[in-house]
């Protein structure tokens, strides 16, 4: 059992409620983010978490967020980035103020969060700071540009910050799921094997594993797919 201390920014079902889980099981505090930590309660109460509404787009807010998990846990061990909107639609109807909202939800709170991570790990020398990509982190679909445009725009951070806090002992990743998850996109009855969606609390196993990797050989980016989907 651990005494770490996790943080999960646009916590929700699927895969932040599996490793919420996972993370509990091992003794970390979960510290569980989001704008409306209402729909947290349930979670909250099965992992003994610590829910903190918070807008990971406004660094004052976020900054907060962090000064609270200072005062009440210290520094954080493990930071997952896992806040994400979907837009879909042709470019001919895009509204550009809801573009820029995804974007501002995908790719610039991610900033705006790793960036209190690190100054608070870079003090003691340790810690990860994880990315959940996507499919789209890769590879752009036809009336998907604005979720692309997001997760390309994460993935070049994660690669970047990787580089940068690496050799200063912050452990930077980001994990590509390319495929739908179980818990968000699978039905009642639907035809087909059950794993031919991911399952969150596998992905969730595969966080923690990378989490504990040692220095020496650690992990900066991983695909997680199912078997049924092509590369």
């Amino acid at each position: 059992m651990t005494e770490e201390t996790a943080v999960i920014v646009g916590a929700g079902k699927g895969l932040s409620a599996a490793l919420a889980r996972r993370l509990a099981k091992d003794g970390f505090r979960v510290v569980l983010v989001a704008r409306d930590v209402e729909k947290l309660a349930a979670l909250v109460a099965e992992t003994g978490g610590h829910a903190i509404s918070a807008d990971a787009q406004s660094p004052p807010a976020v900054e907060a967020m962090f000064a609270e998990v200072d005062r009440t846990f210290g520094t954080p061990d493990l930071v997952v980035f896992n806040a994400a909107t979907r837009y879909r639609g042709p470019i001919e109807v895009l509204d550009p103020v809801d573009v820029m909202d995804t974007y501002a939800v995908g790719a610039y709170a991610g900033f705006v969060t790793a960036q209190a991570a690190a100054r608070r790990m870079l003090q003691r020398g340790t810690g990860s700071i994880f990315f959940t990509g996507a499919t789209a982190s890769v590879k752009s679909m036809p009336h998907s540009v604005p979720f692309a445009m997001a997760k390309f725009a994460l993935r070049a951070l994660a690669q970047g910050l990787a580089r940068e806090l690496g050799p200063r002992g912050i452990h930077v990743a980001h994990f590509i799921i390319d495929g739908g998850i179980a818990s968000s996109w699978a039905t009642q009855g639907e035809a087909g094997p059950p794993d031919k969606w991911l399952d969150p609390a596998a992905i969730a196993e595969t966080y923690l594993a990378v989490h504990r990797q040692h220095r020496s050989a650690w992990t900066s980016e991983m695909e997680l797919r199912p078997w049924v989907e092509t590369f």
